[in-house]
C-alpha cells in the first residue's frame, strides 16, 4: 500500500529536482552568454587595433546590421573608417553616434576630428563650440588649436597648444604641430625650439627632424642639428636643407648640400641627382 505522504514527498522532490535542473540550464545559458560577450569584446578590440582597416569596416558594418542601435559598434565602425582613410564616411557615423541617446562629449570630439580630417573646418569648429568648457581633454585642445590655426588666430592657437601639451605624457606629435604652426607664421626660432622639444619625447619622429632642418635653414643655419638619425635620414635631411637654401637664393650652398646628400645616401639618390643636374643646367627647381 502506497503512503500518500510518500507520494507527495516524491512528487515534491521531483518538482524540486526539475527546478534545480531548470536553474542549472539557466546558469549555463547565462555563462555562455557572458563568454560570447567576452569573445565579442575581444574581437572588437582586435578589429580596432591589429586587423586590416577595411576588414574591420566590413566586420562592424555587418555586426551593426545584426545589432542595430548599439553605440559601441557604431563607435567601432567610425574608428575603423578613420583607420581606413575614409574620414568623410567616418564623420557621418560619428554624427549618428553624437545623436544617440548614449552619445557623449568625447564622441563630439571624435566627430570634430573626423571633420578636420575631411577638410570640413567650419563644421568642426561648430561641433567643438557645442562641447562644454568643463570637458578638458588632450584631444579636445589639440583640435581647438588646429582650428585656431586654420583661422590664423595665433594667440588662441598658442594657448590651446600649450594646454594640450600639458594634458599628455606623449606630446611629441602636438609639439610638432605647434612648431609647424610657428614655421608657417615665419617664427623660425620658436619653431626650431618646439621641433627640438618634440624630438626629446620621440627621437624617431622623422617629420619633426625634417621640420627642424627647415626651421634652421630658414635662419640660414645650414648645418645638421645634433639629433639621432640613420644614414638614409641624414641624406634626406641634407636634401631638404639644400632645397631650402636654393629657394632662399643660396644656390652654391644648396649645390654643396645636394652633393653631400648624394654622397651620404646608401643607395642611388635619384631626386638629389636630378636636382643637382637641373642646377648645373641652370633650370629653376
Amino acid at each position: 500500500m502506497r503512503h500518500p505522504g510518500f507520494v507527495m514527498l516524491c512528487l515534491s522532490g521531483a518538482v524540486v529536482l526539475s527546478a534545480c535542473e531548470n536553474n542549472s540550464d539557466a546558469q549555463v545559458q547565462r555563462a555562455l552568454k557572458d563568454v560570447n560577450v567576452i569573445d565579442e569584446s575581444n574581437l572588437n578590440d582586435v578589429m580596432l587595433s591589429v586587423a586590416d582597416p577595411n576588414e574591420a569596416v566590413a566586420y562592424f558594418t555587418r555586426t551593426i546590421q545584426e545589432n542595430p542601435g548599439r553605440i559601441d559598434l557604431m563607435r567601432g565602425l567610425a574608428k575603423s573608417l578613420i583607420r581606413a582613410q575614409k574620414p568623410t564616411e567616418a564623420a557621418l557615423v560619428w554624427k549618428q553616434v553624437t545623436e544617440h541617446a548614449e552619445g557623449t562629449d568625447e564622441d563630439r570630439v571624435m566627430l570634430a576630428d573626423a571633420l578636420i580630417r575631411s577638410n570640413q573646418w567650419d563644421e568642426a569648429k561648430a561641433v567643438l563650440g557645442m562641447i562644454p568648457p568643463t570637458h578638458e581633454t588632450f584631444d579636445r585642445y589639440r583640435l581647438e588649436a588646429m582650428v585656431a590655426d586654420s583661422d590664423k588666430n595665433w594667440k588662441k592657437a598658442d594657448s590651446f597648444y600649450e594646454i594640450a601639451v600639458g594634458l599628455t605624457t606623449k606630446p611629441a606629435s602636438v609639439l610638432n604641430n605647434w612648431g609647424y604652426s610657428k614655421l608657417t607664421r615665419g617664427e623660425y626660432a620658436g619653431a626650431e625650439k618646439l621641433f627640438t622639444e618634440a624630438l626629446t619625447y620621440d627621437p624617431s619622429m622623422f617629420t619633426a627632424k625634417n621640420n627642424l632642418v627647415l626651421a634652421r635653414a630658414a635662419q640660414r643655419k645650414y648645418d645638421l642639428p645634433v639629433v639621432r638619425m640613420t644614414q638614409t635620414e641624414r641624406a634626406e635631411l641634407l636634401y631638404s636643407m639644400a632645397l631650402a637654401a636654393i629657394k632662399q637664393g643660396d644656390v652654391n650652398v644648396g649645390k654643396g648640400l645636394l652633393q653631400q646628400a648624394i654622397d651620404t645616401h646608401p643607395q642611388h639618390f635619384e631626386a638629389a641627382v636630378r636636382s643637382l643636374e637641373a642646377l648645373d643646367a641652370n633650370v629653376t627647381l
